[in-house]
């Protein structure tokens, strides 16, 4: 049953341009090509990758946010209920104002001591920004190391200059050292961040962060097994060349250095329009949707990669929409105040809570729960206060 199974996986007309065999692609003469079974390398080097991470963030980044002047913003802790703290996981620290009023009455306090409360556990869940710090440092090292290391292995290739060489004579195309340790490098950190994505900061667009991560492993674990390794290092290498400058400007940004950070946001978001909105869709998807056909016909691994391809260009999309609102908010206030890709440092009340805690009712009256409300209706009704 494993021997059809496996047979049935690695099925040639499932992977490779008709007329071609697996064993075309053997190793012979001194020739060595791309198999399938060496990226499983990439396991054990993505669990180096991770405690090469939290080494790096103990020993490097947090010296370095001291340096740069990052502070965590004090929190006030709540004082222990077990009442609240059960509806608080329960209800992921937001639950509704029907329920907020009940808990306020069991526990004997007010509603806006109870609103109080989880606004302040809540705090407590957030990270603080030396751990923002930390993460993005590390990511910027990595990206930073990967963008010039791909660059060196791939600026003397043709098809880095003319994409549509990297359809000749494919899929008879040898695999040299360099490309293929930085794309296990590649490999590597990409299932080293699905690892750690419990102890990562939770942003807004952690769900399209998660498919990013997916999609990405996916294609490049099937373009380095269908020999598709010159089109895949062009969108390892395109994606790269962003990034790095994605996350030095979230580390200037955690450490209030607003010039920096400012520059970096404008040569970022021209860096990330033109890789990701310009010429990925008319190089990449170009020639992998037109011109690698020209050569064979289409087969299964040509949909299955131009879909994901199409996939990932959607994500493309959708960061670029967020980014333009950051441009939007940075012409006019003048600076960038919240992290890109809605990485934000979230306040100690939120506009809604902020709202809740003053709400106005009709005829310019107040809400009546507490000694303070009491007081505002008193004056609202045109007495003067006592004291």
């Amino acid at each position: 049953m494993w021997s059809r199974l496996n047979e049935w996986l690695w099925w040639e007309r499932l992977w490779l341009p008709p007329n071609y065999s697996w064993t075309q692609l053997e190793d012979r003469d001194g020739v060595v090509y791309a198999h399938p079974r060496d990226m499983l390398a990439a396991l054990p080097l993505a669990l180096a990758l991770v405690a090469m991470r939290f080494t790096f963030e103990r020993l490097v980044g947090r010296p370095l946010s001291r340096w740069l002047g990052v502070q965590d913003q004090a929190r006030r802790l709540v004082k222990p209920n077990a009442t609240l703290e059960k509806h608080f996981l329960m209800e992921r620290g937001r639950p509704k104002e029907t329920q907020m009023a009940v808990l306020a009455a069991q526990c004997g306090l007010t509603l806006r001591q109870t609103q109080r409360w989880f606004r302040r556990r809540r705090n407590q869940e957030r990270p603080c920004l030396t751990k923002k710090f930390c993460e993005a440092s590390w990511r910027f090292v990595f990206y930073l190391c990967s963008f010039f290391g791909g660059l060196s292995v791939l600026y003397h290739e043709s098809w880095l200059w003319r994409p549509v060489m990297c359809w000749d004579n494919y899929p008879i195309q040898p695999l040299k050292p360099a490309l293929y340790y930085w794309y296990l490098f590649e490999l590597s950190f990409y299932i080293s961040l699905l690892v750690t994505l419990p102890f990562d900061i939770r942003r807004k667009d952690f769900k399209e962060q998660v498919a990013h991560h997916f999609v990405t492993i996916t294609l490049v674990t099937f373009s380095y097994s269908a020999n598709l390794l010159r089109i895949g290092s062009l969108v390892l290498l395109l994606h790269d060349s962003a990034d790095f400058l994605l996350e030095a400007c979230k580390m200037f940004n955690y450490a209030r250095q607003q010039q920096v950070c400012n520059s970096l946001f404008i040569v970022f978001s021209l860096v990330f329009f033109y890789t990701r909105l310009v010429l990925f869709p008319t190089q990449i998807l170009y020639t992998t949707y037109f011109e690698s056909v020209l050569s064979w016909d289409p087969f299964f691994g040509y949909y299955f990669f131009n879909s994901l391809l199409l996939l990932l260009q959607l994500l493309h999309v959708f960061w670029s929409c967020l980014i333009l609102r950051m441009i939007h908010s940075f012409t006019k206030k003048g600076q960038m105040e919240k992290d890109i890709r809605s990485d934000a440092e979230e306040s100690d009340s939120s506009e809604g809570e902020a709202a809740q805690e003053r709400p106005q009712l009709k005829n310019g009256t107040a809400p009546t729960d507490g000694p303070r409300s009491r007081a505002a209706v008193w004056l609202a009704n045109g007495h003067k206060s006592t004291t």
